[in-house]
């Protein structure tokens, strides 16, 4: 259950850097990091912090507004995650010769169905969770990096949350997430390989707008 909550967060956030500083200002010098100036590590720490404390001083307005919570966690994943990347990578041999169009409708439709689904948890999040940033690491190939983090949890094991990230030429942007070893791409990719095999990627995209399909963070 645990898993679930926190890659539901991860995803609700954008993957992106909004979960791995998640503790509130004033516990920021708790997390050991090896985040310097213009690293993705702390563009990490930098952004959480400006997330939480945002959903924190406007909690109230969230709840009672679900649109305006909706608008800020899509301007987040907007800006903070390389979707369109990421939507190759879950779309697999299936993406293999597509169009940028094509691929751009998945990506839209993938996120759209997230935040739906997802976007809510945040009001939930326990915002005195504590994380440590542990390393930041070069991916094979020039790929990009990989930031690794744990969560601690007062009375429970520390849970890790890794974060892959890539230059994207205008900033780094996350493009896929791990918790407890569980990772966006791989989880979505599985789960549309059957649509994917029966119909084409607009199709799928359009069932996925409609709500015929719904991505699920649990499977």
């Amino acid at each position: 259950m645990m898993k679930t909550t926190l890659l539901s967060l991860a995803l609700a956030t954008a993957f992106v850097a909004a979960t791995p500083a998640a503790f509130a200002q004033g516990n920021a010098q708790a997390a050991a990091t090896p985040a310097k100036a213009g690293t993705p590590s702390k563009m990490v720490l930098d952004n959480s912090t400006r997330i939480l404390t945002t959903l924190e001083s406007r909690r109230a307005e969230f709840t009672k507004d679900r649109g305006a919570l909706r608008q800020f966690v899509s301007s987040e994943f907007n800006a903070m995650f390389d979707r369109d990347y990421a939507a190759r990578l879950v779309l697999g041999t299936h993406g293999r010769g597509a169009s940028d169009e094509d691929v751009k409708l998945f990506a839209d439709a993938l996120a759209d169905s997230l935040m739906s689904r997802y976007g809510s948890s945040l009001l939930d999040f326990n915002t005195k969770l504590k994380v440590r940033v542990k390393s930041e690491t070069a991916l094979p190939n020039g790929r990009g990096v990989r930031v690794s983090s744990e969560f601690l949890r007062q009375g429970g094991e520390p849970v890790p949350v890794d974060y892959f990230m890539r230059n994207t030429g205008t900033g780094w942007k996350v493009f896929d997430v791990m918790v407890e070893g569980v990772s966006f791409v791989q989880t979505f990719r599985a789960q549309f390989d059957g649509p994917l095999n029966r119909k084409s990627i607009p199709q799928v995209a359009a069932d996925l707008k409609a709500g015929k399909l719904q991505a699920e963070a649990s499977k």
